[in-house]
């Protein structure tokens, strides 16, 4: 079976214990227990994480680029949002 034939999988890394996962590619597996073991051969070879997601690129969903203006919409109205909207009290040092 070529590579064509099979599905994507986004590979995601934690680096260590508690950190964020980072993308750190993505292979091509028949199925997730493969799509693991091919991750693992091909991104942790020298131990970089402590735990693996494989995730199937069709199964990612993501917003569309052109609506990046309403959908990350900053909220102007809402400035309680923002730090600055807060009085620090001067007791307050090294704020």
């Amino acid at each position: 079976m070529s590579d064509k034939n099979m599905p994507t999988w986004e590979v995601f890394l934690q680096p260590k214990t508690g950190a964020p996962f980072q993308h750190a590619g993505n292979i091509h597996a028949t199925d997730e227990e493969m799509a693991l073991q091919n991750a693992r051969e091909i991104y942790t070879r020298r131990q970089e994480g402590t735990c693996i997601w494989v995730v199937k690129t069709e199964d990612i969903v993501s917003s569309n680029p052109d609506d990046q203006e309403s959908f990350f919409d900053p909220a102007n109205d809402k400035l309680y949002r923002y730090p600055t909207f807060f009085k620090v009290s001067k007791k307050a040092k090294g704020l």
